[in-house]
């Protein structure tokens, strides 16, 4: 197909929406490191994990050889009200660049939550539904997966239990009164209400909290309540599994244009956006079959990648969860109040991070500023507001289209639309107004985080 002829928007009809997702697991040569029992230090088995995530996601957790997991049909259904979501080449874009780089985003936005976490969060209530629960707990950062979550929730009647990053509990009371909405209990974090969020309330007295804080307290909750389970909206195996149906669905529109991107760039907090964009394309890479250029960008005031260690090390603050091998700042690394409250977790996907270990994809950091820059140049050329986390890939796509303005190359970049900033309306104020700053934690910083890592080995 000629460049001519390729639309603004690329959909696939509702048939075309996969039916499978894609494990990424099964091609890489390199495992990712499995959990630890924090208590034996030994691999965590099915049976351990059952009282904490519902058995089927165990089952999807824990399986590094299936390719593909076929999408239950009641799940294919609910994806009907949103998917397939479009590919758009960003016409406007690229003319206000004037770049000969061809951009594409695949936008997940056009949904109730605003963002991509649907895509998994419709599959874990789905299985906690099928084995009878009542309901789940879960952790929320910048309060996209919270809302996604109470959507599926309400739809299957579960009852929603929502642990907020107490500074994007503040910063964001609308997206929090949409919880509500949809019948979700919403409790700013930490709080006083769990054991796990007393004692770092005591540690450190007027903290903002973290992901990894709400964590804590959402599976202390989960634990202690029969009925329950904790499922979460990043960084396991599970959750890129789900959202691998963004590259499926990416992948399939590219080849209906007849196009290849060169260049896939996702913002990266936990990973599930990261992973389920590039998840095609780099079991391509790994196969042998094609070969793309992957970068990963994170905030620099949170950068487990850049600056982080490749270590086994806890998921939450309150050192109660399991052990994964990741590129971490340490539990108790408790990041800047920045506005992109959904890259604020300290560690990466255990995926990504053998991925990264590997050398297969690329990092780089950057300031909110600069990513409320890019922001707001794509806001004004293509028409979308787009989230705070979305707008990390936004920059990179922005710096690397001038850089084929420099050299003269026409690259095909794609990047992951994740989600729309329309409930982030504070930060954008901030930035508007001049008030936003940049925050780089110092070595020291970084030090004090690492130094409460768990000694393991491997």
């Amino acid at each position: 197909m000629s460049e001519n002829n390729i639309p603004y928007k690329t959909y696939l009809n509702e048939n075309e929406i996969p039916k499978a997702w894609y494990n990424l697991r099964a091609d890489m040569k390199t495992k990712p490191a499995p959990l630890l029992n924090p208590g034996t230090g030994k691999p965590l088995t099915a049976e351990e994990l059952t009282p904490i995530f519902c058995e089927e996601l165990v089952r999807q957790e824990l399986d590094n050889d299936t390719a593909y997991f076929p999408i239950p049909q009641d799940i294919v259904d609910f994806y009907k009200m949103y998917r397939p979501s479009p590919l758009v080449r960003a016409y406007c874009l690229e003319k206000v660049l004037d770049t000969p780089a061809k951009i594409y985003y695949k936008f997940e936005g056009n949904n109730t939550s605003g963002s991509h976490k649907l895509n998994s969060a419709i599959a874990q209530a789905y299985y906690a539904k099928q084995q009878g629960l009542k309901g789940v707990t879960t952790e929320t950062g910048a309060g996209q997966w919270g809302t996604a979550l109470s959507m599926a929730c309400a739809y299957l009647g579960l009852d929603c239990k929502v642990f907020m990053v107490k500074v994007s509990y503040e910063q964001k009371p609308f997206r929090r009164e949409v919880m509500r909405t949809y019948g979700a209990s919403v409790t700013p974090s930490p709080s006083a209400e769990t054991a796990v969020g007393r004692k770092i309330l005591a540690e450190h007295p007027g903290t903002t909290g973290s992901l990894g804080c709400a964590i804590s307290e959402a599976v202390e909750v989960a634990t202690q309540t029969p009925g329950y389970r904790y499922v979460l909206g990043s960084v396991l195996n599970q959750v890129l599994l789900h959202q691998s149906i963004i590259g499926l669905e990416a992948k399939a529109a590219f080849d209906k244009i007849g196009v290849k991107p060169d260049i896939i760039i996702g913002c990266a907090g936990g990973g599930s956006n990261l992973g389920g964009l590039i998840s095609p394309f780099m079991g391509e890479k790994l196969r042998g079959e094609a070969d793309y250029r992957i970068i990963a960008v994170e905030p620099a005031s949170c950068p487990s990648f850049t600056r982080g260690r490749f270590a086994y090390d806890f998921c939450d603050t309150g050192m109660i969860c399991p052990l994964a091998k990741m590129y971490t700042l340490g539990s108790g690394f408790i990041p800047s109040p920045n506005h992109a409250g959904g890259l604020r977790f300290h560690g990466m996907s255990t995926i990504l991070s053998q991925l990264y270990h590997d050398g297969l994809m690329e990092a780089r950091a950057v300031e909110q500023t600069s990513v409320f820059e890019a922001a707001e140049l794509f806001a004004r050329s293509e028409g979308i507001l787009p989230a705070p986390e979305s707008s990390h890939a936004i920059r990179a796509a922005i710096d690397e289209a001038m850089r084929c303005k420099e050299t003269g190359e026409e690259k095909n970049i794609l990047f992951g639309l994740t989600g729309t900033g329309y409930f982030d309306l504070t930060a954008y104020q901030k930035y508007n107004d001049g008030e936003m700053s940049d925050y780089i934690p110092t070595d020291a910083d970084l030090e004090r985080g690492f130094a409460g890592l768990p000694k393991v080995e491997g």
